[in-house]
């Protein structure tokens, strides 16, 4: 039986999908198989030597030890697109506020609670104060197309702003969604020098942090407006506050707060609230209990942030996975130590991503326990697991 433990509240349509006849569920388990996490930090936690998968019910993996995990063959899976409506609908309300001035309105509005007999008089006199543009016809530039930056552009075409998109790494399945009618720019510099609204969608790492800084400010637009729900390290912030203050930006909305953003008037601090949705919490917990379920079961890599996606339909009576370092002669190593042992490959696909790979090898016969031995011994071996396609085992 597959041991399954939760480190943080995880949607029940998610965790229903577990055959319990199959699958033990808990928030305290021992020698669990499998982890599915989302905020919990496991930076600073032992991670049990049984585990083989870790699934973030979310996209974000900064809570996520990915190199020890790697190191020690454990597949690291996030959630994308699971809460990408729920993150696209926060950025387009973004936009509006970042246009409309709707939060300082709001908060003038609320000072005049008691007032009832002046509120129509008053409200005439200073609402110009609030006045802002709108976003027809306005430029909007989305930075990262993946599953959100896609359906951004999409709907801010149907709001009727003109969309440029960069992204030098677009995924086929992206290109594919996003309409014909999004202009491509070849260079983020030429897509900020356009643009009136920036919208920012990526993953925060070591190419991506503090990418808006002040020689990018130079390049907008005077009085060009920046939002940003995907990743806070993406801008640097002592620069902004400066472009922000110094009128080179009117407004910047974030998704992640700190103390001096919530001091800078022209910064609006929305409480992390993207993926907070009923909705998105379910989508993200199916997501993560599939791919954990497909990898236990059948060996399938999907979505993974550390190994390579890798599927071969289940039709053999027996399945082999071997992760290994991405070094050359690691296929024939194992190739030739199967047939050394008599053993009949039906089917095999290897795969990498940096700087690991990943071996799915059917075959005809049970691997005996001599030849495992042999297999994980080889140089570079992380991970040597069997499956039964009748009953597959921990």
């Amino acid at each position: 039986m597959f041991r399954i433990q939760t480190l943080n509240k995880i949607s029940p349509l998610g965790l229903d999908l577990f055959p319990r006849e199959k699958y033990e569920v808990a928030s305290e388990i021992p020698n669990p198989h499998a982890i599915l996490v989302r905020s919990a930090d496991l930076h600073s936690v032992p991670i049990p030597d049984s585990v083989l998968a870790i699934a973030r019910a979310g996209a974000g993996v900064n809570n996520i030890p990915i190199p020890l995990c790697s190191t020690r063959g454990i597949v690291v899976f996030n959630t994308p697109g699971g809460n990408a409506n729920a993150v696209k609908e926060l950025s387009i309300a973004a936009l509006l506020i970042a246009s409309r001035n709707i939060l300082g309105g709001w908060n003038w509005g609320s000072t005049l609670a008691g007032r009832a007999d002046r509120v129509p008089e008053l409200v005439e006199k200073e609402k110009s104060k609030f006045e802002g543009p709108e976003l027809r016809g306005k430029t909007l530039g989305v930075v990262g197309l993946g599953a959100i930056g896609v359906m951004v552009a999409n709907d801010a075409l149907a709001l009727g702003m003109h969309v440029m998109g960069y992204d030098p790494y677009i995924s086929v399945e992206a290109a594919w969604n996003l309409s014909h009618s999004v202009e491509r720019a070849d260079t983020l510099e030429g897509l900020l020098a356009k643009a009136d609204y920036v919208s920012l969608h990526l993953p925060l790492n070591d190419t991506t942090r503090g990418l808006l800084d002040t020689e990018k400010f130079r390049i907008m637009k005077k009085g060009a407006r920046i939002v940003n729900m995907a990743r806070g390290g993406l801008v640097n912030e002592a620069d902004i506050i400066g472009a922000l203050n110094g009128g080179r930006l009117s407004a910047y909305v974030t998704d992640f707060p700190t103390a001096e953003l919530l001091s800078c008037p022209r910064a609006v601090c929305i409480p992390h609230l993207g993926a907070s949705t009923p909705e998105a919490e379910d989508n993200c917990a199916i997501m993560a209990v599939r791919q954990v379920m497909d990898y236990l079961e059948t060996g399938t890599i999907k979505n993974s942030v550390n190994f390579p996606r890798c599927r071969l339909e289940f039709r053999a009576p027996y399945r082999l996975l071997v992760t290994n370092r991405n070094i050359p002669n690691m296929v024939g190593q194992i190739t030739t130590i199967l047939a050394e042992g008599s053993i009949n490959i039906t089917d095999l696909i290897n795969h990498h991503h940096h700087e690991y790979a990943y071996n799915i090898i059917d075959t005809d016969q049970a691997i005996p326990p001599e030849l495992l031995e042999r297999l994980i011994e080889i140089d570079g071996v992380v991970r040597v697991r069997v499956l039964s396609s009748h009953s597959p085992e921990p």
